[in-house]
């Protein structure tokens, strides 16, 4: 279940996989670790929908439609490789964090460095969420 409500969170589903993580935690909080791995290569593979999304989208960029145009997407393409691709790291913002994943894809980033920048951001955030949890009382707070 929580591998894929992470999973779900990473798409453009309305999934919220925090609750469920923090529902997990309270009932068995010393499985943190396993937790807290699941919900991370979830959401991190959910995030690779998105990114296989937007380089499949590059089988129209003749299109009248896509957003950018030869040379122009060779381009953003190449500095998107060079600067953006760092905005990995804030995949998991709630705000933006699907849409990164999918530019990602059609900048074409290679896979290898879109899976170990997203999954160290996602991963951070959801190990702050489990530290919060346990450590702030909240399992008390929610018993």
């Amino acid at each position: 279940m929580l591998f894929l409500s992470a999973f779900g969170a990473a798409t453009i589903l309305p999934f919220y996989s925090e609750v469920v993580l923090v529902g997990m935690l309270v009932n068995s909080p010393d499985q943190w670790v396993y937790l807290w791995l699941t919900a991370s290569i979830g959401n991190t593979l959910g995030a690779w929908v998105n990114w296989y999304i937007g380089l499949y989208m590059l089988h129209y960029k003749e299109s009248k439609w896509f957003p950018f145009k030869g040379r122009a997407l060779e381009t953003a393409q190449s500095w998107f490789q060079k600067y953006g691709v760092w905005s990995l790291l804030m995949a998991w913002a709630p705000i933006g964090g699907d849409a990164i994943t999918f530019i990602a894809g059609v900048m074409r980033v290679k896979l290898g460095v879109f899976l170990t920048l997203t999954f160290i951001g996602k991963s951070l955030r959801y190990l702050i969420l489990v530290a919060a949890t346990l450590e702030l009382g909240l399992l008390e707070l929610l018993s």
